[in-house]
């Protein structure tokens, strides 16, 4: 039996999710393994089409039923994979909080946000009465700092702006108090002021309701500033792992160090911003070897011939052949 105090809040072990069959099947997530604790934030970080979302959402059993997942997702210590829809549905929305990447589209357009948000707490409470969940529900607009909650409520999503329903949408995630927050992408779209009134709000939520939180993202800078551990991915695979201070400043993979030359300085130092040339490969047609091959400056011939595990490089976990050899400091 599983020890529950020494238990990670979530661990994903060999996870592979793939779309389609036969000849016209394409591997999303190949063998990835995440692990969070209780009261921590892990970021996932990448680029458009590496697999961030697709991992979570196989998680939460989301994904379309031309899926098929294979791996292990242990939540608390209970296993998720193979898990039936109706012990899942217990689950989702309780336990587990989700942030949908565009709350305009997540959002039910012919319903208020009070309808949507009181439908989720008696989804799950079937002792709550209408009006307590609605009460709740305005307290709830209150919590994530949504002005005249009592009024808005009652309106359409449509009548809020793109920060006050992504406030909405993080008041739905949390109506239930989960333990585990998914959080994906939320700060796209949004201007950099509310951007940064996004992010506090849900450090403010994670020190309150002491849960833990998965952060996908693109942004690097959101992950520096609000993660604990930072998981970089590519082409479906995890290619570096480890606490974001170490990553930051002694990523050993040619992707890592990509991303994070990419960033613009605020001291206005260290040159022009470089661009990782080329495209990330298609799910379909990945290059033999190492998937970032065609884009690295650093590949050599093993690169083409052998996928590089994920290993201990120093103080961080990195999927290159050359990660022992790579220089610290190098950009």
């Amino acid at each position: 039996m599983q020890d529950p105090v020494n238990t990670p809040l979530l661990e994903i072990r060999d996870l592979r999710v793939s779309f389609g069959t036969g000849d016209d099947a394409a591997d999303a997530i190949c063998g990835v393994d995440l692990s969070l604790n209780a009261g921590e934030v892990l970021g996932i970080v990448g680029e458009s089409g590496s697999g961030k979302s697709v991992t979570m959402m196989a998680l939460m059993h989301l994904l379309p039923s031309s899926s098929r997942i294979s791996g292990s997702v242990r939540f608390q210590g209970q296993e998720l994979v193979g898990m039936s829809a109706s012990e899942m549905t217990k689950l989702r929305g309780s336990r587990i909080g989700m942030i949908f990447q565009d709350p305009l589209t997540a959002f039910n357009p012919v319903l208020t946000i009070g309808q949507q948000i009181v439908e989720a707490l008696r989804l799950h409470d079937r002792s709550l009465s209408r009006k307590a969940a609605l009460n709740r529900t305005i307290e709830l607009l209150a919590e994530v700092s949504i002005p005249q909650p009592d009024r808005r409520v009652h309106q359409y999503p449509h009548e809020f702006s793109g920060g006050m329903r992504q406030r909405a949408m993080i008041a739905m995630a949390i109506a239930n108090r989960p333990v585990l927050l998914i959080a994906d992408e939320p700060t796209t779209a949004l201007d950099v002021t509310v951007q940064a009134q996004i992010m506090d709000l849900l450090q403010k939520l994670r020190e309150d309701l002491k849960i833990g939180m998965v952060l996908i993202t693109h942004d690097l800078g959101v992950v520096a500033g609000a993660a604990d551990q930072v998981a970089v991915m590519y082409s479906g695979r995890i290619v570096e792992r480890g606490a974001v201070r170490d990553v930051f400043r002694h990523s050993r993979h040619p992707y890592t160090r990509g991303l994070l030359g990419s960033l613009p300085k605020l001291n206005g130092g260290g040159g022009p911003l470089v661009a990782i040339e080329g495209m990330p490969p298609s799910l379909r047609n990945r290059p033999p070897g190492c998937a970032f091959r065609p884009r690295c400056l650093s590949a050599a011939c093993i690169c083409a011939a052998e996928v590089p595990a994920l290993l201990p490089a120093g103080v961080v976990e990195s999927a290159c052949h050359f990660s022992q050899t790579l220089a610290e400091n190098a950009a």
